[in-house]
């Protein structure tokens, strides 16, 4: 495989710490060349995060280099073993079926990994091609930045890169590779690979790696293991509160998608909820609703304990390595949950009885299914007192100020709205605040955007006739999806009609 052009810009050096454990741990194979490749979508944000100069960007070598035609200097492609449980049942080894990573950047923003994903067959691909999608790799670029956006912990994705290659999946599509960036892309499979095979000294060389590159303040504890795992479950606790908080539902939280890192990994089957149902399903091979975004908590959990099986050599006690879990992990996600949603109800103060109002507000929701994101931006807007809540809590529906007809319009039942905002407002009056300072505070909790189904459809419709205007169009609307952005009000509109055909599964 040829090196870039030598008129190619200065590039960041590569460090490939992953490439420096032994070989056991991965493959070493290049990518699969991808022919007459081209841009479909670019991250600038992402760029500068590793440094990548703009004249780089612009260069016609760029589709080749990151379509994995051409290795960047210095890089170690590579594909990582790793085992797991999908679905609640151990599935045994898996690994990158189809992802190359090049190696590694080290530069004053961090420490950044860079992947391809859908550039070609590995020999983890069990007998797949190894190649993604047009259709699944806008979905995961945009998502990637979206998250990024919204402030949840999240992988990255520099750029999209399509041909028209024919790739067989339902339907005969077009190929993509999606550059993932991530300070690292191990997963809790990765340590159960080692733990399932009895391998302690492979399971303790990883445990190392992970804290001497990414968790070096673990080191310093009287159980540096013991620590990690506190680590990971902390994180983990506080990403599932950030997934509840804007509406993402994961759809495949397989052990082999969850990073050790505690970023969201692998988009695939992800939806944002809509009409609100806690027990929404968005991935359609998820058949027996495992995936739910009201079971997210609990799978975490689960997944977690999973991880802490595979801890036990390393711990040499299993009650040691469930109460890494049991004393972190909860309290990091009830913390954090509580502490997203008081943000997103305008509670200035928080109150002991705040989590049954919490409570109250979800059977709200589920009761009434109103769309998710809209009904907590459009609270935002509201006022903490009417004409009559200055004399008292509840108001006739008469005397409703014209402004909040948008917000009732959300319910069929408007009386049932009615009687919330009384005891939203009740609420509010107990730790009372500046309407004008808790709007504010509230719109930069409660999103405008969110990446629904249909936006990224009607993106990924355009770039299969290689249209990317929409895809490049979303990307600058969700990099701040907390901003009015009035030109892209658009994309803050109710679901269409068609939207509700709409199925994502693990091909997507």
């Amino acid at each position: 495989m040829n090196a870039p052009d030598p008129l190619t810009p200065e590039l960041p050096v590569f460090d490939n710490s992953f490439a420096a454990l032994p070989a056991a741990f991965y493959t070493r194979l290049d990518p699969l060349p991808l022919p007459d490749p081209y841009v479909v979508g670019v991250s600038a944000e992402v760029a500068g995060l590793l440094g990548l100069p703009p004249e780089l960007l612009a260069s016609p070598q760029f589709a080749d280099i990151f379509a994995g035609n051409c290795l960047l200097p210095g890089s170690a492609p590579l594909a990582a073993v790793y085992s797991g449980h999908q679905f609640g049942v151990w599935a045994g080894q898996l690994g990158d079926g189809r992802a190359h990573l090049l190696g590694g950047l080290r530069n004053e923003l961090g420490h950044w990994e860079i992947q391809l994903k859908g550039a070609g067959r590995t020999p983890y691909s069990r007998g797949a091609d190894g190649r993604a999608v047009l259709r699944s790799s806008i979905r995961e670029f945009l998502c990637s930045e979206a998250m990024a956006g919204l402030g949840v912990p999240t992988t990255r994705a520099l750029c999209v890169i399509g041909a028209d290659q024919p790739v067989r999946r339902e339907a005969i599509e077009t190929a993509a590779v999606v550059t993932r960036v991530a300070p690292g892309f191990v997963r809790f499979g990765s340590f159960e690979h080692w733990a399932a095979r009895d391998r302690e000294a492979e399971l303790r060389q990883l445990a190392d790696y992970v804290i001497d590159t990414f968790r070096p303040e673990c080191r310093d504890a009287p159980n540096p293991y013991d620590a990690l795992l506190r680590d990971v479950s902390r994180r983990t606790g506080e990403l599932i509160a950030h997934w509840m908080a804007v509406g993402f539902m994961h759809g495949v939280m397989n052990t082999d998608n969850m990073s050790i890192l505690g970023l969201t990994l692998d988009y695939g089957p992800f939806g944002f909820m809509e009409a609100f149902d806690a027990g929404h399903i968005c991935n359609h091979s998820d058949s027996h609703g495992r995936y739910t975004y009201r079971n997210q908590p609990a799978v975490a959990q689960w997944n977690l304990y999973c991880l802490a099986d595979a801890f036990q050599p390393l711990l040499k006690d299993p009650m040691v390595a469930r109460a890494a879990v049991d004393e972190t992990y909860g309290p990091a996600f009830e913390t954090t949950f509580e502490r997203l949603f008081r943000a997103k109800l305008g509670l200035r103060e928080g109150l002991p009885d705040d989590v049954d109002f919490i409570g109250e507000t979800f059977g709200f929701l589920q009761q009434h299914r109103p769309d998710f994101t809209t009904f907590f931006r459009m609270l935002s807007d509201l006022n903490a007192t009417t004409i009559e809540t200055k004399a008292g809590p509840t108001v006739s529906p008469e005397k409703r100020p014209k402004s909040e007809n948008a917000f009732r319009d959300l319910f069929i039942d408007r009386s049932a709205c009615d009687n919330w905002l009384d005891g939203w407002r009740a609420r509010l009056a107990r730790t009372p605040w500046e309407d004008s300072e808790r709007q504010a505070a509230m719109r930069a909790a409660n999103p405008k955007y969110v990446l629904r189904n249909w936006l990224a459809e009607a993106a990924i419709r355009k770039a299969k006739d290689k249209d990317f205007s929409e895809v490049q169009r979303l990307l600058t609307c969700l990099r701040r999806p907390y901003d009015e952005q009035p030109e892209f009000d658009d994309y803050a509109a109710l679901p269409p009609d068609w939207a509700s055909g709409l199925e994502v599964s693990c091909s997507s």
